[in-house]
């Protein structure tokens, strides 16, 4: 008898995808985090196409896991400390429908997860605007192309440029460590 849980998938959006990636590498029982585009009605969209903005997708990350290692909940967690959950126009410097946060569920339970999440940051206190991230359900899921795949590790130098220049890097550093 097999007792072992096959992996789950969780998608988030949370601004470039670039800066998504590390945080979610970096835990254990994250078997492999994809960059690309979610939540759009045009089919294999490139990144061109979501930057314009016309093709209704957010740059996203797909994160496969094993859930008796990580659980949801942890990733939401992670997902939080990597953006800025009271900012409805993009994320950070980034702006524009394609940058904004959001949560794409799988499950009902992750759902409900999800909502109970949100809602906890929310009463915190920690942050004195509301929290607007969007929840949704998941949508077909397309990679980005290969040069954004793992681009922190790629273009280390440029990639740590873009995070400070952005904002990103203080706002995580004020309001998550």
């Amino acid at each position: 008898m097999n007792t072992t849980q096959p992996l789950a998938v969780a998608t988030f959006a949370g601004g470039c995808f670039w800066c998504m990636q590390p945080a979610f590498d970096a835990l254990d029982g994250v078997n492999l985090t994809t960059v690309g585009y979610s939540g759009g009605h045009l089919l294999n969209p490139t990144y061109k196409d979501v930057t314009s903005g016309a093709s209704g997708h957010s740059e996203s990350i797909q994160v496969e896991y094993n859930p008796n290692i990580v659980n949801y909940v942890t990733l939401l967690n992670t997902f939080w400390q990597q953006i800025d959950p009271t900012q409805k126009d993009g994320q950070f410097a980034d702006i524009g429908s394609h940058y904004e946060a959001v949560i794409f569920y799988h499950t009902d339970e992750q759902h409900q997860s999800a909502l109970e999440s949100k809602k906890k940051l929310g009463l915190s206190g920690k942050f004195s605007k509301p929290i607007v991230t969007a929840i949704k359900p998941s949508a077909p899921f397309y990679a980005a192309e290969d040069y954004h795949q793992k681009y922190y590790q790629k273009q280390r130098m440029h990639y740590q440029l873009y995070k400070k220049g952005s904002g990103r890097a203080d706002f995580i550093e004020k309001n998550w460590r």
